[in-house]
């Protein structure tokens, strides 16, 4: 079966996306290969589309040329729509008789504030669908060659958002560095010192060997190995810049093994 076959396949089988609705997709890390059939054919399909700062121009190309684009990014410290904004947004769309295509970067669930859009679009009434994207995190590690989970190295893995790191609303990453198992950080590159300091405080070892992934899975997608103790300093001295993910743990050096040998 062809690729042009499989999608008409996937169409025909999956409910109508009817005006007024609104479906919540996640759009993978970042390249198009990593969208999924479903979302592929929900984005050919969609009136509106409100997309996040992580959704790629390669990935709107999919979007049928009638299509309006509606830009709700955000960026920690620069100029950004509001979640309630955004929120209203959707609800107007749809009840101008649209079929919007909420997109965002990963899964719609994982650190997306999916659960709070799809709670809002509930109380107001607006039916919605929910369409799983490929988790930035696991994707960007399997494509990085370093294994989220393996047997005698890692039996869990934590994901975690960085971003209010030694805030009252922060994680408590004392308590993190005593699981014993790896951390995945989402959003954490600005205070990827103080996250370091916090879990070394917890006793995590200073030469814990850390991953970071900028851009995963993208043209531009860059990767730094450090540990606990130097990752801040490399993360500058390198000028590494969001998006970016921090792995922290034994499966980091699993990479070197995996690969050896092998063009990446």
């Amino acid at each position: 079966m062809s690729l042009i076959d499989t999608l008409a396949s996937v169409s025909a089988n999956s409910p109508a996306f009817e005006p007024g609705q609104v479906w919540l997709a996640g759009a993978g890390p970042g390249h198009p290969r990593h969208l999924t059939l479903e979302v592929a054919d929900a984005l050919s399909k969609a009136d509106s589309i409100v997309y996040d700062a992580l959704v790629s121009p390669d990935v709107l190309a999919f979007a049928a040329d009638t299509a309006e684009l509606h830009f709700a990014g955000k960026r920690g410290g620069k100029p950004s729509e509001t979640q309630e904004n955004i929120i209203s947004t959707l609800i107007q769309l749809a009840r101008s008789d649209k079929k919007v295509l909420r997109l965002k970067g990963g899964d719609p669930f994982i650190f997306g504030r999916g659960g709070e859009e799809a709670e809002a679009l509930a109380e107001a009434k607006i039916p919605f669908r929910i369409l799983p994207g490929m988790t930035s995190a696991l994707a960007a590690l399997a494509s990085a060659h370093i294994p989220a989970t393996m047997r005698g190295v890692s039996r869990s893995i934590t994901l975690a958002t960085g971003h209010a790191a030694g805030t009252e609303d922060d994680l408590d990453w004392r308590a993190l560095a005593k699981l014993g198992e790896p951390i995945i950080v989402y959003m954490g590159l600005k205070m990827i010192g103080e996250i370091s300091r916090l879990l070394m405080e917890g006793g995590m070892a200073a030469h814990t060997p850390v991953a970071v992934l900028m851009a995963a899975t993208t043209p531009e997608e860059r990767l730094l190995i450090a540990n606990l103790a130097t990752v801040e300093m490399e993360v500058r001295h390198q000028g590494f810049a969001a998006p970016a993910l921090i792995v922290i743990g034994d499966i980091v050096p699993m990479r070197e093994l995996l690969t050896s040998g092998r063009d990446t």
